[in-house]
């Protein structure tokens, strides 16, 4: 089950669970479109690997199965 990170990891942008702006990888490395588009050029800089939109987690699940609070920021970012 995805994580649903708070944050982009670049700019620690908030991202709720429903934002349309939240970019992942296949490791769930989580950055906001404008990082992906701007200074990633596309390309994880943790993996190496693209992007894709985050799903969002339907507003029924989310109790059950809550995003994270867990924020990560890099120490540098492209």
């Amino acid at each position: 089950m995805l994580e649903l990170r708070p944050n982009c990891e670049c700019c620690d942008r908030d991202l709720p669970v429903d934002s349309p702006d939240a970019r992942i990888c296949t490791f769930e490395c989580t950055f906001c479109a404008d990082c992906v588009a701007g200074p990633l050029k596309g390309v994880c800089p943790n993996c190496g690997g693209g992007f894709v939109p985050r799903p969002v987690r339907p507003a029924a699940k989310l109790a059950r199965f809550p995003a994270s609070t867990t924020r990560i920021v890099r120490e540098t970012c492209p």
